[in-house]
C-alpha cells in the first residue's frame, strides 16, 4: 500500500504548447506498479491555463479547491471546491483559472494498454485482470 503526502511527490511545470501557468504532480502512475490507472494533481495558477486540447482516453476528475471554467466545444462549465466531470475520449477540453487564488484538481486517466477495451465487460475480461 502507498500512502503519503502530496507535497512529497515532485510537482512539474506542464510542458505542453498552449499551457499557461500549469502544474502537475503524478501521485500515482506506472512509477508505483499502478495496474491501471494514473492519478494526477494539477495546479493552474490565477489567470493560468491548459491547452485546448483532446486525447484518446477518458478523464475523470474533481476540483479540490478554487475557481474555474471546463472549456469545451459545447461551451463553459463553471468549476469550483466539490465538482467533478467526465470527459470522453476524444473530447476537446480546457480549463481555466478563473479565480483569485490557484486551482487545484484531481485527475485521473487510465495508462495505455492495460485496461480492458470498451468492448469487453467484466465478465469477459481476462481472469485477475484488476481494472
Amino acid at each position: 500500500m502507498l500512502v503519503k503526502k502530496y507535497q512529497e511527490v515532485p510537482e512539474e511545470k506542464v510542458g505542453a504548447e498552449g499551457a499557461q501557468g500549469a502544474w502537475i504532480r503524478w501521485l500515482v502512475s506506472d512509477k508505483e506498479k499502478a495496474p491501471c490507472f494514473a492519478m494526477r494533481q494539477f495546479r493552474i495558477e490565477k489567470g493560468g491555463s491548459t491547452p485546448f486540447h483532446s486525447h484518446e482516453w477518458e478523464h475523470e476528475m474533481y476540483v479540490l479547491e478554487g475557481e474555474g471554467a471546463a472549456v469545451s466545444q459545447e461551451g463553459e462549465k463553471p468549476l469550483s471546491r466539490g465538482v467533478f466531470m467526465y470527459i470522453a475520449p476524444g473530447e476537446k477540453h480546457q480549463f481555466v483559472n478563473r479565480g483569485e487564488g490557484d486551482l487545484h484538481f484531481l485527475c485521473m486517466i487510465p495508462l495505455p494498454g492495460r485496461c480492458p477495451s470498451e468492448q469487453e465487460t467484466p465478465a469477459k475480461a481476462k481472469p485477475g485482470h484488476s481494472c
